[in-house]
């Protein structure tokens, strides 16, 4: 999945601006407006810029600020050079304060079904014995399943 995907996804479902965006960005990195337009661009679309995994990475932690606020105690996290599914995915249950019943539960919408061992092994560190990587469907099912929840009135938009 493409980190451009991800940004749009998480635009679509808070139903929020490009500037909103930015902003949210901005919480933990300086970032040109102009910039940041290419990349909600498709990457068909003339202009279009690829998300690095470390931009990625800072517009999710400046997400949790968003919608959890800034710890006192706590410096912010370096982004992260390289990004895989099961971080994002991390960082999406972080910012969205999910647990595993709910992760299960936004799963559930779309009409996958996942199992409680299944969502806890995407969550374990890598060398586990029980670590899953999570995959891009899974990702794209939970995204939905967000969409569905924040935005119901936009069900029929997500392909639901």
């Amino acid at each position: 999945m493409l980190n451009n995907d991800i940004l749009r996804s998480v635009r679509f479902i808070l139903n929020i601006s490009d500037k909103r965006m930015l902003a949210i960005l901005q919480h933990v990195e300086p970032y040109a407006d102009d910039d940041f337009a290419a990349l909600l661009k498709k990457d068909e679309e003339d202009g279009f810029a690829a998300c690095s995994d470390e931009l990625l990475s800072s517009f999710l932690d400046g997400l949790i600020i968003e919608r959890r606020g800034r710890r006192d105690d706590a410096p912010l996290p370096p982004p992260a050079l390289r990004l895989n599914n099961n971080d994002i995915l991390k960082k999406l249950r972080v910012a969205f304060e999910l647990k595993q019943e709910d992760i299960e539960a936004l799963i559930a919408r779309t009409g996958f079904s996942v199992s409680s061992a299944e969502v806890g092994a995407l969550f374990r560190k890598p060398g586990h014995k029980n670590y899953r990587v999570c995959g891009d469907q899974f990702l794209r099912y939970l995204l939905k399943g967000l969409a569905m929840k924040h935005r119901p009135d936009m069900a029929h938009k997500t392909g639901a």
